[in-house]
């Protein structure tokens, strides 16, 4: 059947299944906010549309009187952006897909727009197609991508004279917002469209039902194409494929629709700054957590890095990035093409949580028991249960517990000084 360019009719259409298998994906900001770098990607706006005290003095302190945020754009140069090695870090995260920033709210695009001329990656600044070149080596990694894009532009002047109007013209939209999602999805034919920009203007100003039905009916990715719900300012949370609903969302309950959580190892922003400190990041239980948590209520999980300006991928976000890699490599049998189970986490706490695939059910701890005793209240067993951990061999002892459900008695773990890592997997066959 041929989607119409209403909500009704693309919001019938189904996901492609990769998604909801995938689980775990890696966003990526990076553009000219990543030169300043400093406060977060939305430097432009702050300085120059809030006019806020903080970056004018950031600006006069570190700049030549008279700079611009065009003077930015030279500088952003990913001298060092291998973007083989970008695809490699991924494929050790454990990322599934990847979602990378071709514009952001500032307009500047990371390929040779034509609808965006002197203001991309190819006129200025790396003189190098950045969408392109990861494209290339993801796909040789077997991973998916996926492109984020604004909708909007904060100082674009066609954007403001729309605007002007209360949305009522429209040359923005015509003139530089179409053109460019046609122009990505025919040269780079991605597997996501990640759309943000949308809030201040309704659909029938961004004109995105008429795309996604394009995009859904006639395009090179018809069939494979997944997209989030950024497409007008009250889609969010209702209409379009997945539901982000708002950064970092947590619903607290399983919901009823395919949705994503994006997150960020720096908790302050999605850009790269130079003066982030440690305590500002994400450590490794505080990902994995976030992780098992999003999984367990059916949702997909996208954690952003910001790269240098050069194109560097800092030790400590690639550090972070490995060791969930490593996490997934011993639990990701409980993450990948997992479902939720009927219950999603412990009734009594939030330290155990539930994947399942069929008849399989896997609970993960987030905490080591003290006594080595894992007691597990929602499995029903049977005589038939069979109880294993993921990366330790052989079968675990279990008993019934005296009210319902089953105490597993874990492995001896040797004592260390550190504590160990978090988030440890059982498999449970032959429970209901």
């Amino acid at each position: 059947p041929r989607y119409r360019p209403d909500w009704a009719s693309l919001d019938a259409r189904p996901l492609p299944a990769w998604f909801d298998q995938a689980k775990v994906g890696v966003f990526v900001h990076w553009g000219v906010f990543s030169v300043p770098a400093w406060g977060s990607e939305w430097f432009w706006w702050h300085w120059q549309g809030e006019h806020r005290a903080d970056y004018e003095r950031f600006v006069q302190r570190r700049y030549p009187p008279d700079t611009t945020y065009a003077d930015f754009a030279p500088r952003f140069t990913a001298h060092d952006f291998q973007p083989c090695e970008w695809a490699q870090l991924f494929q050790r995260a454990g990322a599934r897909y990847v979602v990378l920033t071709t514009k952001h709210h500032e307009g500047f695009t990371n390929w040779g727009s034509p609808a965006s001329w002197n203001w991309n990656s190819l006129d200025t600044g790396p003189h190098r197609d950045l969408v392109g070149e990861l494209g290339q080596a993801l796909r040789e990694s077997n991973i998916r991508y996926g492109l984020y894009h604004s909708l909007l532009e904060w100082f674009n002047p066609l954007y403001l004279a729309d605007k002007a109007s209360g949305f009522k013209t429209q040359n923005f939209v015509l003139k530089k917002t179409m053109p460019e999602l046609y122009d990505l999805v025919l040269k780079y034919k991605p597997d996501l469209i990640w759309s943000d920009g949308d809030w201040e203007a309704p659909e029938s100003y961004w004109n995105s039902t008429s795309f996604l039905a394009w995009l859904y009916n006639d395009s090179p990715v018809k069939d494979t194409v997944v997209v989030n719900d950024r497409w007008c300012n009250n889609c969010s949370c209702h209409h379009g494929g997945y539901y982000n609903c708002a950064d970092k969302y947590k619903p607290g309950t399983l919901p009823t629709h395919k949705w994503e959580m994006c997150s960020s190892i720096d908790k302050l922003s999605w850009g790269y700054r130079s003066n982030m400190n440690v305590a500002e990041l994400m450590d490794e239980a505080s990902i994995i957590e976030e992780l098992v948590q999003t999984v367990s209520f059916g949702g997909n999980y996208l954690l952003n890095v910001g790269p240098t300006k050069e194109g560097v991928i800092v030790p400590v976000f690639q550090e972070r990035l490995l060791a969930l890699g490593r996490w997934l490599d011993t639990n990701g049998e409980a993450i990948y093409e997992s479902k939720p189970w009927r219950v999603q986490m412990e009734n009594s706490t939030d330290t155990v949580w539930y994947t399942s695939k069929g008849p399989v059910v896997y609970a993960i701890f987030l905490i080591w028991p003290r006594d080595n005793i894992l007691e597990l209240s929602s499995p029903s067993p049977s005589p038939a249960t069979q109880v294993t951990m993921l990366g330790f061999a052989g079968t675990l002892k279990w008993q019934k517990s005296p009210g319902k459900g089953l105490l597993i008695t874990l492995p001896y773990m040797l004592p260390s000084p550190l504590p160990p890592q978090s988030g440890w997997t059982v498999k449970l066959e032959g429970v209901k």
